[in-house]
């Protein structure tokens, strides 16, 4: 996965979800570091409004994890300018590399087979409505 600091919020979380549960390497730079949301805010009789912070994400050992810190890459790129201006793109670039190794080497997740479709027949139905 790609990232980099200007990713923040939802850009700070998918990325720890995703190295969580192992699917694969992070590449890029740190992301920015901002989880704590708000949320409900009454407007002012300007149209403007306070911002107050209202949940946040945090860990199990008590800590805020990634709040104010971002989330680090596994393999730190970080885009030059200068290649970028010729069509470059050095993350990407790594990124395709690191992925063309892994499926060279026989690694990453492998599909499993599509299991049969739910049973939808009786949905809301409940054993007393029978």
């Amino acid at each position: 996965m790609l990232i980099n600091g200007l990713a923040g919020s939802g850009g700070d979380m998918f990325p720890w979800l995703f190295r969580h549960n192992d699917l694969g390497p992070l590449i890029g730079t740190r992301t920015w570091g901002g989880l704590v949301g708000i949320s409900g805010n009454p407007s002012l009789i300007d149209g403007g409004y306070t911002a107050v912070p209202t949940f946040g994400f945090y860990e199990t050992d008590g800590t805020w994890g990634i709040e104010g810190h971002g989330v680090d890459p596994d393999i730190e790129v970080i885009d030059d300018p200068g290649l970028m201006l010729d069509g470059g793109d050095p993350q990407l670039e790594t990124a395709v590399q690191v992925m063309l190794e892994a499926l060279a080497n026989g690694e990453g997740l492998q599909p499993t087979e599509r299991p049969a479709g739910p049973d939808r027949s009786g949905m809301g139905i409940t054993e007393e409505d029978k």
